[in-house]
């Protein structure tokens, strides 16, 4: 017999074990009783309503080249939302129903975007049990202060989810907790070789959007259901690492606000990459943000996906917890997935230094001639996308 996840688990899970088993001998082996248990919770078979549970926030670390997006709502198939709630109910963490969860989560990345500091709430199965005098189980709900005892979420669910998705930490928060709308802050990074980019020009443009302003040209507009296109940017700053390939420079674009619009900071590293490449002046910030002089969004390609990461969300009084054992095996799982990428990066580069020898064949194929490069199209001579007036006048029009 194979061993199952479940085994593997160690004591938090032959914890869920107990508690599902002991549930299963108080129905009393009725099958009539507890046919209409089954009835009045749908969640029944996977966990018993009326077992303690606590509201939880989780926070999330997964890598987005595979996924459709976060949220699950897309209908395509994997997401990280899906992967998560599959391992919650291999886990018997999850109290019955999603819907009966009261889950929400501070952000929905798009497909291909990472994340190192997602955060999601929602009540999950406790160890733990509120006694009254007689030492009864009193109610479902444990007050927060409690952590002594607890099940280790972190390791159980790392155990189940795949190696691509982690949660690095969890924290007991009060049930009028929303990982969207307690949300103080979002900090944003965007990976980048440097190249020729002329780095002080994008920085000087990157500080203008500093402060509240309309960034209606900043983003892919939704006129169906967002009215204000209004959003504070409180940090920008551009900044270089160690690491380095060929003699180019890894840099990364860091920016922090309140909220942001769909596909914003794409569109923002779009409209920088263009002032860093000389095509662009820095003053365009200035006429972008200027809703008056440019009511219609020039149309021009998003930054790529791939190098985005949601790196933080900010919460007031929210702590994350993790035990030593999670966090060394954290450590370790992440070494070794940092060096299976160094082996494919050397795979690549191999294969990349194999071609060499054609590409200087084919070039004097080419009598050295130099293809053409598309010449740019300045921003402001492009055509427009509708503004969100016009947006909304035709979609009441349809009314």
């Amino acid at each position: 017999m194979m061993p199952t996840e479940e085994m593997h688990n160690g004591s938090d899970v032959q914890c869920f074990k107990q508690g599902v088993e002991s549930q299963r001998k108080n129905t009393g082996g009725d099958k009539t009783r507890k046919k209409k248990a089954i009835e009045r919770n749908p969640g029944y078979l996977t966990i018993m309503s009326h077992h303690p549970k606590r509201y939880v926030a989780l926070k999330v670390m997964y890598f987005g080249q595979r996924f459709y997006g976060f949220a699950s709502e897309a209908q395509m198939d994997p997401t990280v939302e899906s992967e998560i709630f599959k391992a919650l109910e291999k886990t018997r963490l999850l109290v019955g129903e999603r819907k009966e969860s009261q889950y929400s989560r501070c952000g929905r990345t798009d497909k291909g975007v990472s994340s190192v500091g997602q955060v999601i709430a929602l009540f999950l199965r406790s160890n733990l049990k509120e006694t009254d005098a007689n030492n009864k189980i009193s109610g479902e709900l444990i007050p927060e202060m409690q952590i002594e005892g607890e099940i280790d979420y972190v390791r159980v669910l790392n155990r189940v989810l795949p190696s691509d998705i982690r949660i690095l930490g969890w924290s007991p928060v009060s049930i009028d907790f929303s990982a969207r709308f307690s949300c103080l802050s979002r900090e944003y990074k965007y990976f980048f070789w440097r190249g020729n980019l002329n780095l002080p020009a994008m920085e000087n443009a990157g500080k203008k959007f500093i402060g509240e302003h309309d960034f209606r040209n900043f983003c892919k507009m939704d006129a169906v259901n967002v009215h204000n296109y209004r959003r504070r940017v409180t940090q920008f700053e551009i900044s270089s690492s160690n690491m380095r390939f060929e003699g180019d420079q890894l840099c990364a674009i860091k920016v922090k606000g309140s909220a942001f619009l769909w596909h914003q900071v794409r569109c923002m590293v779009a409209v920088l990459f263009m002032i860093g490449q000389g095509l662009e002046s820095v003053d365009l910030i200035d006429v972008l943000l200027d809703i008056e002089k440019t009511p219609r969004k020039p149309q021009y390609a998003m930054a790529p996906e791939i190098p985005l990461v949601l790196q933080s969300c900010e919460f007031e009084h929210v702590k994350f917890i993790c035990s030593s054992d999670s966090g060394k095996a954290q450590r370790i799982h992440l070494e070794n997935e940092a060096r299976a990428y160094q082996l494919q990066s050397a795979i690549f580069q191999e294969a990349a230094l194999s071609c060499l020898p054609l590409a200087i064949d084919q070039s004097l194929l080419n009598d050295g001639t130099i293809n053409k490069v598309a010449s740019h199209i300045p921003l402001l001579s492009r055509p427009t996308e509708p503004s969100y007036e016009e947006r909304r006048a035709k979609l009441d029009s349809r009314k």
